[in-house]
C-alpha cells in the first residue's frame, strides 16, 4: 500500500536541527555550482519500495529544467534511476519539481510542470501508466493549462480517501518583469485529472520573510489539525532560493502562516531550503526529503528519517 497519500493522524512538524544535522545525501548535482541543482522531490512508499521523482537542472542559458526522474529505493537513502523525462517530450523549455502519485486503484501518475518555450508561462501536464517503469512510454496530457493570465506549476497532489486535492503555485503574468510572484491555489477533483479551482489556500505577507510569493512543498491531512510546508521568499532576488514556513489549516480551505521567521533553512548561505515533502511510517517515523543549498551555491537533495 502506500502511506504517503494516506490521511496523517498527529504527525508533527520537523525539528530544525535534526533536519540538517541527520540528513544524508540521496543525490548530488552534476555540477558543483551555482544554478546546478538537483532537487524538486516526491516521494511515495508503496509495499516496501521506495520512490522518489525528483528534478536535474543546469544554470539558466545552459538548459534549466532538463528532466525529471523516477528513482527507486529498498532504503530511502540509495536511489536506482527507473525512468527519466526530457523537456523535449513535452516540448518544454524547462520543467520543474514533479508529482509523484499512486493512486487508489494501484496507477501511477506523473504530474509535470512544463514551461512554454519563449514565455513566462508554465502548465502541468499528465502521465499515467500500470507501473513505474511505463511512465518512460505514457502519453503526456495537459491538465492544468494555466492562461494568458497565469502560470501554474509544482502541484502538491493527494487523495483523502474521498476525493483529489491539488495545491499548486500560481504566478500572474500581468507583469512581465515580476512574474516571480506566486500564491498557493487550491483545487478539487473527482478523478485526479480534471480540476475545479476552490480558491487560494495561502498568499504572502506584506513585509514578512514570505511576501513576494509562497508555495506549498507538502500538505499533512489530518482534520481540523491539517497543515503545510511551503516555500516562501521576501524578494525577487530569493527566487531560487526560498525558505520553508509552516501554515496551518484554518477550517474553510486556506491556510494561515504561523510564526515570524521561516522554520527550516540551509546554513549556507543564501540559506535556500525548499520542495520538502514526508511519507508517514506509523510509529518507525517520518521520512522527509527535500532540496538545499550547499556551500558551493548548488543544491543538493537530501533525506532524514524523524520521529512522529
Amino acid at each position: 500500500m502506500s502511506t504517503s497519500a494516506s490521511p496523517t493522524s498527529r504527525l508533527r512538524p520537523p525539528d530544525a536541527g535534526p533536519f540538517w544535522a541527520d540528513a544524508e545525501v540521496v543525490l548530488e548535482p552534476e555540477d558543483p555550482r551555482p544554478g546546478s541543482w538537483a532537487g524538486g522531490p516526491s516521494a511515495q512508499f508503496v509495499d516496501g519500495t521506495w520512490w522518489l521523482a525528483y528534478r536535474l537542472r543546469r544554470p539558466v542559458g545552459e538548459g534549466r529544467g532538463f528532466a525529471n526522474v523516477v528513482a527507486r529505493s529498498a532504503d530511502g537513502v540509495h536511489f536506482t534511476p527507473v525512468v527519466g523525462v526530457g523537456k523535449d517530450a513535452f516540448g518544454a523549455e524547462s520543467l520543474e519539481r514533479p508529482a509523484l502519485v499512486h493512486t487508489p486503484e494501484g496507477t501511477w501518475r506523473l504530474y509535470v510542470s512544463c514551461a512554454t518555450p519563449g514565455t513566462k508561462h508554465w502548465r502541468v501536464d499528465l502521465l499515467e501508466a500500470g507501473t513505474v517503469e511505463g511512465l518512460a512510454t505514457a502519453s503526456p496530457r495537459t491538465v492544468l493549462p494555466g492562461d494568458e493570465c497565469t502560470a501554474v506549476k509544482d502541484p502538491v497532489v493527494l487523495h483523502d480517501g474521498q476525493q483529489w486535492h491539488l495545491w499548486a503555485s500560481v504566478h500572474p503574468l500581468d507583469d512581465p518583469d515580476a512574474t516571480d510572484r506566486m500564491t498557493t491555489e487550491h483545487a478539487t477533483s473527482p478523478d485526479g485529472v480534471s480540476w475545479q479551482w476552490r480558491g487560494t489556500a495561502l498568499a504572502g505577507r506584506d513585509g514578512r520573510w514570505d511576501a513576494r510569493g509562497v508555495r506549498f512543498a507538502t500538505v499533512v491531512l489530518d482534520g481540523s489539525r491539517t497543515w503545510a510546508l511551503y516555500d516562501g521568499r521576501a524578494t525577487a532576488a530569493e527566487n531560487w532560493e526560498e525558505r520553508t514556513g509552516l501554515a496551518v489549516a484554518d477550517g474553510d480551505g486556506a491556510f494561515v502562516a504561523a510564526g515570524d521567521e521561516p522554520v527550516l533553512q540551509s546554513p549556507h548561505a543564501p540559506f535556500g531550503l525548499r520542495y520538502a515533502d514526508h511519507v508517514d511510517l506509523g510509529d518507525a517515523g517520518v521520512r522527509w526529503f527535500y532540496e538545499a543549498t550547499r556551500a558551493d551555491g548548488a543544491h543538493e537533495l537530501r533525506t532524514v528519517l524523524l520521529p512522529r
